[in-house]
């Protein structure tokens, strides 16, 4: 994952735990929780607390977590992935709030139904939590399988938009 050289970020908390956001431009790169596998290394990008993207997407996240917003409308930066990583986070974009879909599902979706493996991977590296659903990827029969932000955080998450 490459972020850009000029990204800014700030921290937030969340009722899940701390969670910096990351902006490059005028969109949103990054979304982690404080102990996320493949947080990045912040110490050499600038803490911008008044950046007007990291504030939308600060505000946004406030009402999902209180139960006042589903969607998200924010600028997005994907760039950061390979094509393929980028494809499926595209694809994660169209599961709708309080669903669910399988790994086998979203491989089929983006026309590679044998690249299971490969897709989890890609949304393991997820950059943007939340805001691009890969929490809402589940086993194949509904089993609740890894996350990188813990499965205790994709469990509440699932519950708060009611699909568990």
């Amino acid at each position: 994952m490459k972020i850009p050289n000029h990204t800014k970020y700030i921290h937030i908390s969340s009722p899940l735990g701390q969670i910096t956001l990351a902006a490059a431009g005028q969109r949103l790169v990054g979304v982690w929780f404080e102990d996320q596998a493949h947080l990045p290394d912040f110490s050499g990008y600038v803490l911008a607390p008044e950046h007007p993207v990291l504030q939308q997407a600060a505000g946004q996240l406030a009402e999902y977590f209180a139960g006042q917003r589903t969607t998200f409308d924010l600028p997005l930066d994907l760039s950061s992935g390979t094509a393929f990583q980028q494809t499926v986070w595209q694809a994660l974009l169209g599961i709708a709030p309080g669903q669910t879909c399988s790994y086998k599902t979203v491989s089929a979706t983006i026309g590679r139904p044998a690249a299971v493996r490969a897709v989890g991977g890609a949304v393991g590296r997820n950059p943007l939590s939340i805001i691009v659903p890969c929490h809402r990827v589940v086993g194949t029969h509904g089993a609740l399988t890894g996350y990188a932000g813990g499965l205790a955080r994709k469990t509440a998450l699932l519950h708060l938009e009611g699909a568990l």
